[in-house]
């Protein structure tokens, strides 16, 4: 089998003879491309979404905001609609309403959070601008009973939902398709 140098390009039929070096190059730059702007954009500060949720009549306003910008802030998706964090959220409300032990778990959760955002920052978790100085608030209660409940609703909530699969551009379930062998799988054209 004849090697090729890093230059030389294999053209296959059907192919643009784009060299191995080329193809290393130009994908190792969108790489650190896509690396640095999700950070860049950590570092953005930018008012936070006006969010869509019910009266929150059992919890609050205040905790109602708090807990929607928790939930953009732990799964954000800026092209995903805040109605898809607020069906998980709103159900809380009504939640609360029967479920004493739960509205306590909320409400003290969001204190903290709030006291330790207030004890850093200066103003309620929700008032906070900036996207990064907020994620760093989540990361010192990441391990409490309240931030679970909330990123675990949110995950399956959210992810589970087939009305968001296809901004993720997930197709659902391929077995009864027949497997994904024959929908695309093998499509490897680029290589």
């Amino acid at each position: 089998m004849e090697r090729l140098s890093e230059n030389q390009t294999i053209r296959a039929e059907g192919t643009t003879g784009l060299s191995r070096r080329a193809f290393l190059k130009h994908g190792g730059g969108a790489a650190i491309g896509l690396a640095v702007v999700p950070a860049a954009g950590l570092a953005a500060t930018s008012p936070p979404q006006p969010t869509l949720s019910a009266s929150f009549s059992n919890l609050g306003q205040d905790l109602g905001k708090t807990l929607m910008r928790m939930a953009r802030d732990i799964f954000p998706h800026e092209k995903l609609h805040d109605k898809y964090y607020a069906a998980v959220v709103n159900p809380y409300d009504q939640k609360a309403a029967t479920d004493a032990a739960f509205k306590k778990l909320l409400s003290d959760g969001v204190n903290d959070l709030n006291r330790r955002s207030m004890k850093r920052f200066g103003k309620t978790y929700a008032e906070i601008l900036s996207e990064g100085d907020r994620v760093v608030i989540l990361y010192d209660i990441e391990q409490s009973a309240f931030f679970q409940k909330l990123r675990g609703d949110l995950l399956y909530g959210i992810y589970n939902n087939k009305e968001v699969w296809s901004q993720f551009g997930y197709e659902g379930s391929s077995w009864e398709k027949g497997g994904y062998i024959e929908r695309g799988f093998n499509n490897i054209d680029w290589l």
